[in-house]
């Protein structure tokens, strides 16, 4: 019998996106974060590192991680109550629908050093 949740987890030191060379920095965001994603972390870098943990977290949770689907179709947004949403398009949408995911939830926490995320994939069997 198949579980009906899948997970994934991830940890990420924020230091790694406050020593991101300047020269590549702006580069590596647009890669990986959507306008909406940017737009809501302002450029802190603990939210860059909660969010970017969110994506892998998720990216797990599809048994894919990055590679097979790419970060920005992986969205993650915060809704007006400050909750994490995913939000899934193109291959990440498809390997979730082949999997018959279809509710997700994140949570996301940080320490001064460190960026958490866990994903929570519920099949709708």
């Amino acid at each position: 019998m198949t579980s009906r949740l899948t997970s994934g987890v991830d940890l990420i030191e924020i230091s790694r996106f406050a020593e991101i060379d300047p020269a590549i920095r702006e580069r590596f965001i647009q890669r990986v974060f959507t306008a909406g994603e940017k737009e809501q972390c302002a450029g802190l870098n603990e939210r860059l590192a909660g969010k970017f943990a969110a994506k892998e977290a998720v990216a797990k949770a599809l048994g894919s991680g990055i590679g097979q689907v790419h970060w920005r179709e992986i969205i993650i947004l915060d809704d007006p109550s400050g909750q994490p949403v995913v939000e899934l398009v193109g291959k990440a949408a498809q390997v979730a629908e082949a999997l018959h995911l279809t509710d997700w939830s994140v949570s996301i926490s940080h320490t001064r050093e460190v960026a958490a995320a866990i994903a929570v994939g519920m099949r709708d069997q």
